[in-house]
């Protein structure tokens, strides 16, 4: 059975793809820093008969992210998929972000994911096969001065998706983002952006993409 991991799994768009996923087949395993909430996503999943395990991360915490991927690998021999969720979603100007706070924010926003491509790629690299998905957002392509230091760390994970896609996908690793345009409000919208997932992982190897923008309605 393949394994799906989901680092920052929320109630939207975290839950959505992984229940995609494990609708074809995957063993899914949920991690946040919640374990109760994180317990309670998967219980949804697990009453439509999906298999799923459940792990505490701290997205911000490098060592935290790193010893998930290990666990993880160790585990069930290997992750197929690694899907980064996490964001730290603080609404906050230049004026109003407290200088304590900007580094937390960029730690979960991209640090989390750098750390998290960078641990699951040695093992996927050494298969020749397997995806890195990280959740984008429109912030990231025309920031928003009310969402700074999100717009930042969303432009980092384009950044980041962008600047390891082509090394990678020579060695048979797909690097994907959706950069979601807008806020998704509505579980219609959290299964779009996961179908978008779920279309770049199933992409043909020679017709790989980087990237697609998925535009909530509304």
């Amino acid at each position: 059975m393949k394994t799906f991991l989901s680092i920052g799994t929320g109630p939207g768009m975290g839950l959505a793809t992984a229940e995609r996923f494990a609708g074809e087949g995957f063993r899914v395993i949920l991690s946040a820093r919640n374990e109760t909430k994180t317990k309670e996503l998967a219980g949804q999943l697990e009453a439509k008969g999906h298999k799923v395990g459940v792990r505490t991360v701290d997205a911000a915490e490098p060592s935290s992210v790193a010893a998930l991927v290990s666990q993880v690998e160790s585990e069930f021999a290997g992750i197929d998929v690694l899907h980064f969720n996490a964001a730290s979603l603080r609404k906050a100007t230049l004026a109003d972000q407290p200088r304590d706070t900007f580094n937390y924010d960029l730690a979960v926003n991209i640090g989390g994911a750098m750390v998290a491509a960078q641990a699951a790629a040695p093992r996927m690299i050494a298969r020749g096969s397997g995806s890195i998905l990280l959740t984008g957002g429109g912030f990231g392509v025309q920031p928003h001065p009310d969402f700074l230091s999100l717009s930042i760390g969303k432009a980092g994970i384009r950044a980041l998706a962008q600047g390891i896609f082509e090394p990678f996908r020579e060695k048979g690793v797909h690097v994907a983002t959706v950069t979601v345009a807008g806020l998704v409000r509505n579980s219609k919208d959290a299964n779009a952006v996961a179908e978008q997932f779920w279309q770049l992982h199933s992409q043909p190897a020679g017709s790989w993409q980087v990237e697609t923008i998925y535009t909530p309605a509304g």
